[in-house]
């Protein structure tokens, strides 16, 4: 699973591209779905969206705002075509027929307005309740589908007329084909043909709140997403007693919106503002599903972060050797790149002037390895580190081992000081603060001891045990990472508790600290950028 943190609950997926809406702005974020980088932002609603969709050739966009307006948008060039008024309150959901000649919206105002792209004709369907949601079919541009609060789903014509009798449910979705509707009606699951509208399956889920659902492109398997328990349920409906197969959790609020993205990669959106990427081929144990032309959207496990605050950056690398920047304001992927440096065990980035550059140790060949992102290794240390830190202006790097600590020139790669003893049994860099040039080391005691490497060519400065340099978070020492339970982060000085981590995030492989942001790295290869301001009082 790999997620993109965004202030979103809207999303529209195109091939590799996502569309989201940057609540409250109005404004439409572009991102690159294999990479997470920001592409552009589509800025014109005057409130927030509410809806968006692309054509199926992806070279247009469509969305709906709170601004009671529909805008049509050129991807390529981000400009807006047409604005379509006449709705009355929030538009709360668009499509585009898949000729790309029609745009359906429903709002608050309970109408369903549907607009010739090209004359900007408009046929006005008037309902008892607000249509929830309004669905092109992805094969016949002249059959839409709308569903209701009144457990109602209607088939229209693109004259605005009604065609047959409505349909029992809360929420449905087309087949990739279009020759089949999958409707949630409470707890019971129906699967009809679009022609006759004869159940050709039907089943009890179990679950009373899906709001959001899609077929598998192959047709074997069938996803809904909870409202309520922010649970994503999948179910294998291919034999004669359809029955659930996989949950998937990791949202903490209702589910939104699910797609598929590829025969591998399931996407969901949640009220919680992030998008989700699940590998459902592995989780399934499909091996036909598995598509040799698709980019797995995850990433491997994070191995090193890092922060650049002054810039507004943060990095991090995973086991591939991934190298991402990453905006600390927006938690948008700003570039992402292959680099060399692969199956590291722990290391530290820095951008020195317009060059990335990246420490890491391999333990297997008691070395350490700098990279020049862009250009490859540059130089080889024989030690064995379990830290490292690039410290100063970037021409120095630290490394801590079991008992000892040394520092190296990144561009020579020879010592640039005495190799320091370390007391205890064993050592480690405070993962939560280096406060540039000086880094901190927990002792086998716990005690905490501080250097300052602001001082080229001659030994480091030590601190005291009681200076005012020392951290003032106390973020634990190293063995509880791999103990159950929350991680918490006290106040050395009152002892006061200022923050926790649980669940998934209470089991960090990496982390660094700079006095205001926080950022960790896990092992399904997620990144989390906290700015932790609002907690420190002092």
């Amino acid at each position: 699973m790999r997620t993109i943190n965004h202030f979103t609950f809207v999303l529209a997926y195109w091939k590799s591209t996502i569309a989201t809406d940057s609540w409250p702005t109005g404004d439409i974020i572009i991102f690159d779905a294999l990479t997470g980088s920001q592409i552009s932002v589509l800025s014109g609603h005057a409130n927030a969206v509410r809806s968006l969709v692309f054509s199926l050739d992806g070279t247009l966009l469509v969305s709906g705002s709170v601004d009671k307006t529909v805008k049509l948008w050129d991807i390529q060039t981000g400009g807006v075509i047409k604005t379509l008024c006449g709705h009355t309150d929030t538009v709360c959901s668009v499509s585009i027929s898949a000729n790309s000649t029609m745009i359906a919206s429903g709002s608050y105002d309970k109408t369903i307005h549907l607009w010739n792209i090209k004359t900007e004709d408009c046929h006005i369907i008037k309902q008892h309740e607000t249509p929830n949601t309004v669905t092109f079919s992805p094969t016949n541009p002249k059959l839409l589908l709308s569903s209701s609060g009144n457990q109602s789903i209607q088939q229209w014509g693109i004259d605005g007329q009604q065609l047959g009798p409505p349909i029992p449910g809360d929420c449905a979705t087309f087949s990739p084909d279009g020759t089949q509707l999958l409707v949630h009606s409470g707890d019971t699951v129906t699967i009809r043909d679009i022609d006759s509208r004869l159940a050709v399956m039907e089943f009890n889920s179990g679950v009373q709140d899906i709001r959001a659902s899609c077929f598998f492109p192959n047709g074997r398997f069938i996803a809904g997403g909870s409202n309520y328990s922010q649970v994503i349920y999948l179910w294998d409906i291919t034999g004669q007693k359809p029955h659930l197969i996989r949950t998937l959790v990791g949202h903490t609020d209702g589910i939104s919106c699910l797609t598929f993205a590829s025969s591998l990669t399931l996407v969901s959106a949640s009220q919680d503002r992030s998008i989700k990427f699940w590998q459902v081929s592995a989780l399934l144990g499909d091996q036909a599903a598995l598509d040799p032309e698709s980019i797995p959207l995850t990433s491997a496990p994070i191995r090193a972060v890092s922060l650049q605050a002054k810039d507004g950056l943060a990095f991090s690398i995973d086991s591939e050797g991934v190298v991402r920047t990453w905006d600390i304001l927006t938690g948008c992927c700003k570039k992402s790149y292959q680099t060399q440096a692969k199956n590291i065990f722990c290391g530290d980035m820095q951008l020195i002037g317009s060059r990335l550059i990246i420490v890491g140790s391999d333990l297997f060949r008691g070395e350490i390895h700098v990279w020049d992102a862009e250009k490859g290794r540059l130089q080889t240390v024989k030690s064995i580190a379990f830290h490292l830190r690039i410290i100063g202006d970037g021409s120095r790097f630290l490394g801590v081992g079991i008992q000892s600590m040394q520092a190296w020139s990144t561009w020579t790669g020879e010592s640039v000081c005495k190799r320091i003893v370390l007391e205890g049994n064993e050592s480690h860099l405070v993962p939560l603060h280096m406060d540039d040039p000086k880094v901190f080391v927990y002792s086998g005691d716990l005690s905490v001891w501080g250097w300052d490497f602001g001082f080229p060519g001659s030994t480091p400065i030590q601190s005291s045990e009681t200076s005012s340099d020392l951290p003032r978070l106390n973020f634990i020492h190293a063995k509880p990472w791999l103990q159950k339970g929350p991680v918490r982060v006290e106040d050395r000085v009152t002892g006061k508790e200022v923050f926790q981590l649980c669940g998934q995030y209470a089991k960090p492989s990496v982390s660094q600290w700079d006095g205001q942001y926080l950022i960790t790295g896990y092992g399904p290869g997620e990144v989390l950028i906290l700015n932790l301001r609002d907690a420190l009082s002092w």
